[in-house]
């Protein structure tokens, strides 16, 4: 269980895109949402904290201010450039009033491709849905390591 009660948004961000999704009040299920294309630091955080403060809300009537971040780590488990890039725009959330948790994302796209092709969805399409599905990997990833 989650640290806290309550939903949490996971983002699985990119240089272009930022995956989505978002956990049950109760801290078990993760579920996807959309696919945000990036548009810059600043309009990016707005994103987010509409999500927080309005869609999540609009959601369970909570005011959802805790936000997990994909930690891009290297296959040795390194920070890199990806990395930092994740930590900055943590750094960009938590200034925002929002609070930052990070999950290892090592090999959730892969997953998410897998899911994907699993449910038979056409390789066209996998690249609309394949963050939001990502996203929905490292939510799931967190909630079953409890949280932290």
């Amino acid at each position: 269980m989650a640290e806290e009660a309550g939903r949490i948004i996971a983002l699985d961000v990119g240089d272009v895109r930022i995956g989505v999704a978002v956990s049950d009040p109760a801290g078990i299920i993760a579920q996807p949402v959309e696919v945000y294309k990036r548009v810059g630091y600043t309009p990016d955080c707005k994103y987010v904290l509409s999500l927080a403060a309005y869609r999540v809300y609009l959601i369970d009537k909570q005011y959802g201010r805790r936000v997990l971040l994909g930690l891009p780590l290297n296959m040795d488990g390194t920070r890199g450039a990806q990395a930092q890039k994740a930590l900055d725009f943590g750094g960009v959330l938590e200034n925002a009033g929002l609070r930052v948790y990070y999950q290892d994302e090592r090999m959730t796209t892969m997953t998410a491709e897998d899911v994907l092709i699993s449910g038979n969805v056409r390789r066209e399409d996998r690249r609309r849905y394949v963050d939001k599905v990502a996203a929905t990997v490292i939510l799931e990833q967190w909630l079953a390591s409890g949280g932290k």
